[in-house]
């Protein structure tokens, strides 16, 4: 049972480690939703609407850890 409980406290640390992209994603399945239920979207562009978006939140995420980092190359 106790590694049952580390392992549900080291998700949940993983998930919200990184606040930016936990919110980004949450409001991505939020406007997805929407669109879907609200707007009249057709249910396949709101399938890709989380697949493409999740994609460029992670590369957003990566780029942006990256540059924490490595320090940029400054010109002397």
């Amino acid at each position: 049972m106790r590694i049952l409980k580390e392992l549900a406290a080291e998700l949940v640390e993983m998930c919200f480690a990184e606040r930016r992209l936990t919110l980004a994603v949450l409001a991505l399945v939020a406007a997805t939703g929407l669109l879907v239920d609200d707007a009249g979207l057709e249910r396949l562009a709101g399938g890709a609407i989380p697949l493409f978006g999740s994609l460029i939140v992670l590369a957003a995420s990566v780029c942006r850890a990256a540059e924490m980092v490595a320090p940029q190359d400054t010109p002397t």
